[in-house]
C-alpha cells in the first residue's frame, strides 16, 4: 500500500510522501501523511517538519481515479491535513522539487513556509480538467500571491518556475546545492524567529481594481466559449475578496462538487486518461526493441511534406528532403524559413535556433540520397498510381530494414505495399495539416505491418510531440471515414432547408471549432472534389447524393483561397460572408432533386451531423479499426475541432444515453434510408444499457 513514511535528523522531522509515480493524493497517501504528522506533532523530540516527496516530484495532486467514488470522501482528508499543519506550532516546511501541481500545490500552501529546488513547477491545473482547485487553493493563493496572480494561474492552469514563484511570493526561498540539506538547514532557521509562523489563510485577499471581475468574466465568456470550469474558478477567486476563509472554503467546496459531477469535467478527465491509454497496444510487449531513427527522408516540400520536416528538424532529427525539381525544392524551403521566421518574431524561438532546425533539413532530387535513411516519409499527392510508383522506387533504394510510411490520409496501405517487397516495413503515418501545429497523429497498422514497425511510430509520435493513435487500415481511417458522414449530413440539410451559415452556427454553438461548411473553405473545397470525381464510378446510383459542393467547385469557388466557396471572403479576410449566390444554387439543386425544402431547426442539425459521426464511429470500433473507444474520442478532440468539454463523439453518445442516440438513429434511418443504417454495436449497448466507454 502506497503511503509516507518519517525520520528525524536532530530537530527536524522529515515526512517523505511515496505513491508513485507521481505521488498523487490517494487515500492511502491521506492516511499516512496525516498519521506522520501526528507522530510529529507529538514527539517532544521534534521541533520543525519537512515535507518532502520521493521520487521525481513533489506531488502531482489529487488522485483523479479516486473522482465520483467513495475514496474521495473517505477521512482523512486533504483539508484535514492542511489544517493539522496550520494550527501546529512547530514551522511545517514543504520541500519541493520536480514539480507541485494541483493538490500537491495546495498542501504546499497548507505548510508556513515552501522551499524548492531550481526548476521546480508549481501550478493548479485543475481548470484544465474541468474543475477547479478543490482544496483551499482558490482561497489561499489569492491571499498569499495577490489576486490578479493568482487569477492568472487559477483560471489559465499557469504553471510558474521556481524563480518566477519565489518572485511573487509564493515560496519564500530557491535552494541551490544539495536540497535535502538545504530543506533541513531552512528549517532549523525558522526555529531561531519570534513569533507565530506565518498562516496564508489568516492573511487577507484585497482587490485594488473594481473592473477586475466584471472584465474577467467578459474575458473568460469569450475565450473559453461553452466552458464552466474556468467561470467558476472566478467565482472562487471573488469570493476570496469578500468573504471570511471558512465561508470562502464553504463556496468553493461547493461549486468543486457542481463541476466533478458534472458532463464537462467527466469529459475532460476522459480526455485525459484516454491519452494515456492510447499508448497501449495490446499484444505487442512494452520492451519490444525499436527501430533506430536518426535520418528521416521526406517526399515532398509542400504544405505537408515541408510541415513533416519542420517537426523533425524540431526535435534535431536529420532530414533529406526529395522534390521532383529544384524550383519546388527552393519554394518549400522558403515556406519554411517563413514560418520559422514568424516564430522568431512572436519571441518562442531564437534566430540562431531556427538556423540550427533549417540546417538538419537538406533538400535533394535524387531518390539515391535517401538510401541510409532509417524512416521515409511519403507526403506527395494523394493518387494511389503516384504513390505505388514512388515505394516501388524506395524499395530499390532504401536500406533494409528501413521504415517506410506514407502520409495519405484515406487510402489504402496494403496496396500502397504491395508496390514493395517488405510489406512489413510499410505503414501509415497520417499527419494533419498543418503538420507543424497539429498534435494529432493517426499510425495506420497495414495487414503485414511488423510489431517493431507499429512500436516504433508510436515512439517516434511521441518524440515528435505528437499524440500518436493507432489505427486500421480502411477507407479514410478512423478521422476521414467518419468526417465523410457528418459533411454529408451537412450538405443534405442545406438541400432539405438550412442555410450554410445556420449549419456552421449551430455546430459552433455545439462547441466544434469551426462549422463544417467553413472547414471546407479554409481547407480547400478542390480537395474533396477531385475525390468525389475518383470515387463516382463506383458510387451507388441509388444512393442519395448532393450535387451542391459539385456545382460550387465547377464555378471556380474552391473556398477561401479563391477569395469564394460556401461563403464569399473580402480582399485579405478571412471572415465568411453569407453568398445569394449559393442559396439559389442550393434551392436550385434540391427542387432538381424533388427535395421541399422546410424549416430547420439547430437541434435537428446538430443531432443529424453528430449522431452521423457516433454511428460511424460505432461501425469503425465493431470492426477493429480503433482500438478502443477512446482513441476514436481522441482523434476528433485533437484532428478534428471536436469540443472536449464533451469527450469526443462516442463519450458525447454516453452523456446523451445511448438509448436515446440509437432511437433517433432508427428515426433517421427510416426517413433517410440505406446511408443511416444503424451500426450494430451502437444497437447493442442501447439494448444492453451499456456504454461505449466503460
Amino acid at each position: 500500500m502506497t503511503s509516507a513514511s518519517w525520520t528525524r535528523e536532530g530537530a527536524v522531522a522529515l515526512i517523505e510522501l511515496d505513491n508513485p509515480p507521481v505521488n498523487a493524493l490517494s487515500h492511502a497517501l491521506r492516511a499516512g501523511l496525516f498519521k506522520c504528522l501526528d507522530e510529529a506533532l507529538t514527539d517532544a523530540n521534534v521541533q520543525a517538519i519537512v515535507l518532502m516527496g520521493s521520487g521525481r516530484m513533489f506531488c502531482g495532486g489529487a488522485d483523479m481515479r479516486e473522482f465520483n467514488t467513495p475514496d474521495r470522501a473517505r477521512e482523512p482528508s486533504s483539508h484535514q491535513i492542511r489544517s493539522r499543519m496550520e494550527a501546529s506550532s512547530k514551522p511545517v516546511i514543504a520541500a519541493i522539487h520536480g514539480s507541485a501541481l494541483g493538490g500537491g500545490l495546495e498542501v504546499a500552501l497548507g505548510c508556513h513556509y515552501r522551499v524548492a529546488a531550481p526548476g521546480t513547477q508549481l501550478g493548479l491545473p485543475e481548470v484544465k480538467r474541468g474543475l477547479l482547485p478543490g482544496g483551499g487553493g482558490t482561497q489561499r493563493l489569492p491571499r498569499l500571491v495577490g489576486v490578479a496572480r493568482a487569477l492568472r494561474m487559477i483560471v489559465e492552469g499557469e504553471q510558474i518556475d521556481a524563480a518566477k514563484a519565489k518572485e511573487i511570493g509564493l515560496i519564500d526561498a530557491v535552494i541551490d546545492g544539495a536540497f535535502r540539506p538545504g530543506a533541513i538547514a531552512f528549517a532549523q532557521a525558522a526555529l531561531a524567529k519570534e513569533g507565530p509562523h506565518p498562516v496564508v489563510s489568516l492573511q487577507t485577499a484585497t482587490n485594488d481594481d473594481p473592473s477586475l471581475f466584471t472584465a474577467e468574466t467578459a474575458r473568460i465568456r469569450k475565450e473559453k466559449r461553452g466552458l464552466d470550469a474556468p467561470l467558476e474558478c472566478l467565482a472562487c477567486v471573488e469570493a476570496a475578496t469578500r468573504l471570511s476563509f471558512e465561508d470562502g472554503l464553504a463556496f468553493e467546496r461547493d461549486r468543486f462538487l457542481v463541476l466533478v459531477n458534472g458532463n464537462q469535467s467527466k469529459a475532460l478527465r476522459h480526455v485525459f486518461f484516454a491519452e494515456r491509454e492510447a499508448a497501449r497496444i495490446p499484444g505487442i510487449a512494452n520492451d519490444l526493441p525499436l527501430r533506430n531513427i536518426r535520418q528521416v527522408g521526406v517526399i515532398g516540400a509542400g504544405t505537408m511534406g515541408g510541415g513533416i520536416a519542420m517537426c523533425l528538424a524540431n526535435v534535431g532529427i536529420d532530414v533529406v528532403q526529395l522534390e521532383t525539381s529544384q524550383a519546388a525544392l527552393d519554394k518549400g524551403r522558403a515556406t519554411m524559413s517563413k514560418n520559422y521566421a514568424g516564430t522568431v518574431a512572436k519571441g518562442r524561438l531564437s534566430a540562431a535556433e531556427m538556423d540550427k532546425r533549417l540546417g538538419l533539413i537538406a533538400g535533394t532530387l535524387d531518390y539515391t540520397a535517401l538510401q541510409h535513411c532509417d524512416l521515409v516519409i511519403e507526403a506527395a499527392f494523394e493518387d494511389m498510381e503516384v504513390k505505388k510508383i514512388i515505394f516501388a522506387k524506395l524499395d530499390q533504394v532504401c536500406k533494409p530494414g528501413a521504415i517506410l510510411a506514407s502520409n495519405t490520409s484515406r487510402l489504402n496501405i496494403d496496396e500502397i505495399a504491395s508496390a514493395t517487397n517488405r510489406p512489413q516495413d510499410v505503414i501509415g503515418l497520417h499527419f494533419f495539416s498543418p503538420a507543424n501545429v497539429m498534435r494529432l497523429l493517426e499510425v495506420v497498422r497495414g495487414a503485414k505491418t511488423a510489431d517493431d514497425v507499429i512500436a516504433s511510430s508510436m515512439q517516434l509520435g511521441r518524440t515528435l510531440k505528437k499524440l500518436a493513435v493507432l489505427v486500421g487500415n480502411c477507407d479514410g481511417f478512423v478521422g476521414n471515414r467518419m468526417l465523410s458522414p457528418y459533411s454529408r449530413e451537412a450538405q443534405f440539410l442545406l438541400e432539405e432547408g438550412a442555410s450554410p451559415q445556420q449549419v456552421d452556427q449551430a455546430l459552433y454553438q455545439f462547441g466544434m471549432a469551426m462549422g463544417p461548411l467553413s472547414v471546407s473553405d479554409l481547407a480547400g473545397l478542390d480537395i474533396g472534389w477531385a475525390g468525389r470525381k475518383r470515387a463516382a464510378p463506383t458510387r451507388p446510383a441509388h444512393l442519395r447524393y448532393s450535387k451542391v459542393a459539385d456545382r460550387i467547385c465547377e464555378l471556380g469557388r474552391f473556398g477561401q483561397k479563391t477569395g469564394a466557396g460556401w461563403y464569399r471572403y473580402e480582399a485579405g479576410s478571412r471572415t465568411p460572408v453569407p453568398d445569394p449566390q449559393i442559396e439559389a444554387l442550393i434551392a436550385e439543386c434540391a427542387a432538381s432533386a424533388g427535395i421541399a425544402r422546410r424549416a430547420i431547426s439547430s437541434e435537428e442539425i446538430i443531432e443529424r451531423t453528430i449522431y452521423a459521426l457516433v454511428n460511424e464511429g460505432a461501425k469503425i470500433l465493431e470492426a477493429g479499426f480503433a482500438q478502443r473507444a477512446s482513441d476514436i474520442d481522441l482523434i476528433y478532440v485533437n484532428g478534428y475541432g471536436f469540443p472536449a468539454h464533451r469527450g469526443g463523439p462516442l463519450f458525447y453518445a454516453d452523456t446523451v444515453g445511448l438509448d436515446k442516440v440509437a432511437a433517433k438513429v432508427l428515426q433517421f434511418h427510416k426517413a433517410h434510408g440505406e446511408l443511416w443504417t444503424p451500426a450494430p454495436l451502437l444497437m447493442r449497448l442501447a439494448q444492453e444499457g451499456k456504454r461505449f466507454n466503460m
